[in-house]
């Protein structure tokens, strides 16, 4: 006969092995050969070296390794102790990397993370995210948020009163990047947020935020492209009128803003 603690262990196993075959997946995708070229030519537009930068949802960390490799001072924030893990081993060599073990948000504390094991890329902090997007994005109907674990918050402020202000922040912390900006109380020099389609209301959260910071242009990069979608920067009306029309089709990207004259 099985006991409770026999049939719990056997239990746990496939969770394991589900959460690992998720990070292989992950990866798979983020550490492609030549994916740290195309990332290094990318943010040498923002990045010099000895800049400070700000990766909020590291993730794997194939962003700050790029960082990094710019010359910048790079503090990456990752709350998934799994996750952690493989960040940590990506940027071991790395002394100009310091890692935090916190979700940013608008307020400093604690906070309850979503994870899904199966996608761990995925993994939440905003509970209205977790339980809308399948509805109103096909891509994420197979995902399911399987884990609650309580990770630390900090707020982009409190970031810089510990290191200074950032000349580049990354935000990619799916459905809470609005929540984010509003623990930012000053403007940074350049910075990208994560759009996702069925999430609409969060983009256009975070351009009437960064409109009310400071006087910001913008553009966009699809998907996992690494290139910009507009010859020229725009206003934050052309890019929610381009949204409007092709965010459906190309599911997700990146939205990049810098501040005219900086």
């Amino acid at each position: 006969m099985d006991t409770s603690e026999d049939t719990t262990t056997r239990n746990r196993l496939p969770q394991r092995l589900q959460a690992w075959l998720g990070t292989l997946r992950s990866m798979a995708i983020y550490w492609r050969p030549g994916r740290q070229a195309g990332l290094r030519r990318l943010y040498s537009v923002f990045v010099q070296p000895g800049d400070l930068v700000f990766d909020i949802g590291a993730h794997i960390g194939d962003r700050t390794r790029a960082f990094a490799a710019l010359g910048a001072r790079v503090v990456a924030l990752e709350p998934q102790p799994q996750i952690l893990l493989l960040l940590r081993k990506a940027t071991t060599r790395l002394s100009d990397v310091r890692i935090r073990r916190e979700a940013a948000g608008p307020e400093n504390g604690t906070a309850q993370l979503e994870v899904s094991r199966s996608h761990p890329t995925v993994s939440s902090v905003s509970r209205r995210f977790t339980r809308e997007i399948a509805q109103r994005n096909r891509s994420f109907r197979n995902v399911s948020w399987d884990e609650q674990i309580a990770v630390p918050m900090v707020t982009l402020d409190q970031l810089i009163v510990d290191h200074g202000l950032p000349a580049f922040c990354k935000i990619d912390v799916e459905g809470l990047e609005a929540e984010v900006l509003r623990g930012l109380s000053q403007p940074i020099p350049a910075l990208s947020f994560e759009f996702v389609a069925g999430a609409e209301e969060v983009t256009e959260d975070c351009l009437a935020q960064l409109i009310a910071l400071g006087d910001y242009e913008y553009n966009l990069i699809v998907g996992e492209q690494r290139r910009f979608r507009f010859d020229t920067w725009q206003d934050a009306g052309a890019i929610r009128s381009w949204l409007e029309q092709h965010v459906e089709r190309i599911g997700s990207g990146d939205i990049y803003a810098r501040l005219r004259g900086a």
